[in-house]
């Protein structure tokens, strides 16, 4: 064995005997009490502090990924706890797990696509409203011949509009954070009925996942901030679960409703 001591190099905490420093501060001394989570979790990530503007968008983004209702992914944890009651991570785990194609994946799935997009362009991004909706008409057709899901677009519920989509939008104008991924996700809305020969709205999920690409936060991680923000939703869902619980009825509900039908004769 070499004598050599190893080193893993770090940006994040470390922690001695004494004390627990995180970005080189004390933990204790200059960070607890003095910085929000919101503020930490997108310094963990960019290794920089957010502007009051960037803090602002960031959190509203979170607030609006945190829970929406009896989705699946609350479901599926408010069931685990049920079965698992001993295992409130793993509850946690399952309502996380869910994170995906169609429930908050499409944050991540919505940032990727229009990142692509952009960095597709030849020469200057556009710069009137025109312009952009003809790069977004371009980018849905070609995405379209391939597959019939535009991410950040159409909702289960909100048929209409996505309450949360134009809030999103006034507030990043609000702080000077509306970026090139807004204004292209914006521009899809406009054009997709002519494209797509229906009308969809542009979803919460896919407007956060523009909004954050344009806080310059890694592509590649956007699922894992709508995962961070429905965390906390989840955590709700299961103190719920504990003050008024609903899991079993719903367990019973399936089961006492199963009907046997023989299976499909196949040539």
């Amino acid at each position: 064995m070499s004598d050599k001591q190893a080193h893993y190099p770090t940006s994040l905490g470390v922690s001695d005997i004494d004390t627990i420093s995180l970005f080189g501060e004390d933990l204790t001394e200059d960070l607890m009490g003095a910085v929000g989570f919101g503020e930490l979790a997108f310094q963990l990530v960019t290794l920089r502090r957010p502007t009051k503007g960037q803090l602002r968008l960031f959190e509203t983004v979170l607030v609006a990924l945190a829970d929406h209702g009896f989705t699946p992914t609350a479901i599926a944890a408010r069931l685990t706890f049920l079965s698992a009651p001993e295992s409130l991570q793993g509850a946690l785990a399952a309502g996380l797990l869910g994170g995906g194609s169609r429930f908050l994946g499409v944050t991540e799935d919505t940032g990727k696509f229009l990142a692509e997009v952009l960095a597709a362009c030849n020469g200057p991004l556009p710069t009137t409203q025109e312009e952009w909706d003809e790069l977004a008409r371009t980018a849905v057709r070609e995405h379209t011949k391939t597959t019939n899901r535009v991410p950040g677009l159409g909702h289960p519920i909100h048929k209409q509009q996505d309450p949360r989509t134009p809030a999103i939008m006034r507030i990043a104008r609000e702080e000077d954070l509306y970026g090139p991924h807004l204004a292209l996700f914006e521009a899809i809305g406009r054009i997709a009925p002519d494209v797509l020969g229906r009308a969809l709205p542009l979803n919460g999920a896919g407007v956060c996942g523009a909004a954050l690409a344009d806080l310059g936060l890694p592509v590649e991680l956007l699922r894992g901030f709508a995962l961070l923000a429905r965390t906390a939703g989840l955590l709700g869902h299961l103190a719920e679960e504990l003050r008024r619980p609903i899991a079993n009825e719903v367990y019973l509900s399936v089961d006492r409703n199963a009907i046997y039908v023989p299976p499909e004769k196949t040539e």
